[in-house]
């Protein structure tokens, strides 16, 4: 929905460029500005501060007013940087978005231990999650936290962030009553059953930060997660909007095919329209590394633009060329069928994914499994191929799938 912008914040401005949309009586930018893909040097792998201030001083002149970080973006240098560079204007007129680190964190002898020297950072141990947050206040220079999110609520952190000793939902909701959290949600690269779980043990989040682009859409199930945060009526800021750039250039085939329907648009064009369509999507929070980049986005962000079932049929055409997908529909006839006892759905759904990239979205889910429920668990008797409405050979996916592990583990 298009709002009024006119008497928004600050003079210098250009409200006219960007489209926003109400949240809680906030008028929130509908592009966010990420902060874990800023200019940085080749060789000293440093944030080049000049070019990187640059753009956030043009994306807040140009009506970006959600700017988003975490503990440990680029080395950790991420909060420090952003929270400095927006602290030249006014603090009313944007909002600062941050993570509590639990997806990094072990429990050792009670105490929370940041697991982050393999990404090149300084081992650091606190004591309570008071401690982790006013670290992250004082790295980025604020008082409070205008967003603050449980960073990848997931199968590997759900019992951390539910522990009810360590006490981190109950520390955050008291830092929400006292008003240095103004909105409390969680960002997930969860399942779509572990995002439900989550919702149903604590039904009080506000917003939640997802991954969700037009290959995930199926890829990741991410439809099916959108679908559950609906239900629930939680507003979804998009994480991941172009895949990590993917999306940007997908290959000279899927970029003849988005040129010959919109000679005149970019492929990254189509993926942000893709998800201007879904009425859930409040915020696309964008990981922008250039001034291109950046112009080029605002400028999108400055339409409201829809997508018809030609065009998201174009969408799936590419979809279909970059990955394998075994079409389950998640019946589940087949499990009852199965000696192992595998859920056979979501180890397709993890073929799926890994059959375009045996990503740590992959490999973290199978990691939560033990031995005799992972796909190399199948015997292929075939007894649950029977069962399924779709005509899977189920058996031949299993195999398959352990081929794909063994391969990619093979090549690292």
């Amino acid at each position: 929905m298009l709002l009024n912008t006119t008497d928004i914040i600050h003079e210098e401005r250009n409200e006219d460029s960007m489209i926003y949309r109400e949240f809680d009586k906030l008028k929130l930018s509908t592009l966010g500005f990420g902060g874990m893909r800023l200019p940085t040097d080749e060789k000293t792998k440093q944030i080049c501060e000049e070019e990187a201030a640059q753009m956030i001083d043009y994306a807040y002149n140009n009506g970006v007013n959600f700017f988003d970080t975490a503990y440990f973006y680029l080395e950790g240098k991420s909060e420090g940087f952003i929270g400095n560079t927006l602290s030249k204007f006014p603090r009313d007129t944007w909002y600062l978005s941050n993570k509590f680190p639990g997806n990094m964190m072990d429990i050792i002898d009670d105490k929370l231990v940041m697991d982050v020297e393999s990404i090149g950072m300084e081992k650091k141990v606190f004591n309570n999650p008071a401690e982790v947050f006013e670290y992250q206040l004082k790295n980025c220079g604020v008082d409070y936290f205008d967003f603050y999110m449980l960073h990848n609520v997931s199968e590997s952190t759900y019992d951390l962030y539910t522990n009810e000793n360590i006490g981190i939902i109950d520390y955050l909701f008291g830092e929400k009553k006292a008003g240095r959290i103004r909105h409390l949600g969680f960002s997930t690269h969860g399942r779509y059953t572990t995002i439900e779980k989550f919702l149903n043990h604590c039904d009080s989040m506000e917003f939640v930060l997802l991954q969700l682009n037009y290959l995930d859409w199926a890829l990741q199930e991410a439809g099916k997660k959108y679908d559950v945060l609906t239900k629930h009526n939680i507003p979804i800021f998009v994480m991941e909007p172009v895949r990590g750039g993917l999306l940007a250039s997908p290959g000279s085939e899927a970029e003849a095919l988005l040129k010959a329907a919109r000679p005149s648009d970019t492929a990254a064009s189509w993926a942000f329209r893709f998800l201007q369509s879904l009425p859930g999507v409040y915020i696309v929070v964008s990981g922008m590394s250039t001034m291109h980049q950046l112009k080029e986005n605002i400028e999108i962000f400055g339409v409201k633009s829809s997508m018809s079932e030609a065009e998201k049929a174009i969408l799936q055409k590419i979809v279909d060329s970059m990955a394998e997908f075994v079409p389950c529909t998640d019946c589940r006839y087949c499990c009852s069928a199965c000696p192992q006892k595998l859920d056979i759905p979501m180890l397709i759904a993890l073929y799926n994914e890994a059959s375009h990239d045996v990503s740590w979205t992959v490999t973290e889910s199978l990691d939560m499994l033990t031995e005799d429920k992972k796909p190399q668990a199948c015997t292929g008797c075939g007894a649950c191929n029977q069962y399924c409405p779709q005509n899977i050979d189920i058996a031949d996916t299993m195999k398959k799938f352990y081929g794909l592990l063994k391969a990619a583990k093979k090549a690292k």
